[in-house]
């Protein structure tokens, strides 16, 4: 690796993660380099837009250039570029919001957001992430992983993010084993109150799974004894059209049942 390129990024996710900036001792601590260093990196930053320093307080935070290269990621993505017809249709025809994500360092990335039909104010999710353990598209996503990659997510950190959240790998193991069987995942309570998810995996041209599609919405809409089947149905026939137009075989993730 480039030593300096290695920083530059490091020094971008630690302002990722600050609230709301850091100073440049700051940085440098984190990064573990001198102060002269991390001030080169980060007036270089700087420079290009990738970085802002409030002049006020001399700290710094993530510049508006970021957001150009990553629209750019998103609008080249293949699979959100054919999400969006499918999530628009699944959203008009469930009346609940879709998201469409892929998974990223153990997190899932939310990469197109279709609203809930109707006039009342939503916050766009697009580029928002997730723990892929308490969210149905992470553990739809994960129980059609290979082997190995399941055990690495079950291996690594599962935080509880509210008191519903699984952190137990086996009962997580065992749930993507349901989810294999059924061919979706659900959601309830585990990653925000009172908020529910049903997201199905979406398959690729190599017959791998490369993202999901599913609703996001209220518990008690999307998990009613008398809706939740229909939903998951709708779910799931929308991510298999979203994986036809991806190129993906007749046999992808065969292990999930009609």
């Amino acid at each position: 690796m480039v030593q300096a390129v290695h920083r530059a990024i490091h020094v971008l996710r630690e302002l990722a993660t600050a609230t709301p900036r850091l100073g440049v001792t700051e940085l440098a601590d984190r990064v573990g380099v001198a102060k002269p260093t991390a001030h080169a990196l980060l007036r270089t930053l700087e420079a290009e837009g990738l970085v802002v320093q409030d002049r006020e307080s001399g700290k710094y935070q993530l510049g508006p250039g970021l957001v150009t290269l990553g629209n750019a990621y998103l609008d080249s993505h293949e699979l959100r570029t054919r999400a969006v017809t499918w999530a628009d249709r699944l959203a008009s025809q469930s009346e609940a919001a879709v998201w469409a994500g892929i998974l990223t360092d153990g997190q899932v990335l939310v990469v197109h957001h279709a609203f809930r039909p109707g006039g009342a104010v939503q916050v766009l999710e697009t580029g928002a992430s997730l723990p892929w353990h308490a969210c149905a598209l992470g553990k739809a996503i994960a129980a059609f992983l290979p082997a190995a990659g399941r055990g690495a997510l079950l291996a690594g950190a599962l935080p509880r993010v509210t008191g519903f959240s699984l952190d137990d790998p086996e009962r997580l193991e065992a749930q993507l084993d349901r989810v294999r069987e059924t061919g979706y995942a659900v959601d309830e309570n585990e990653l925000t109150l009172g908020d529910a998810g049903i997201a199905a995996p979406v398959f690729d041209r190599t017959g791998e799974v490369v993202g999901g599609l599913g609703l996001v919405g209220p518990v008690e809409r999307l998990m009613a004894e008398s809706t939740r089947q229909e939903h998951a149905i709708a779910v799931r026939e929308a991510a298999r059209s979203l994986s036809r137009d991806l190129g993906a075989p007749r046999n992808a993730g065969l292990h999930a049942c009609d």
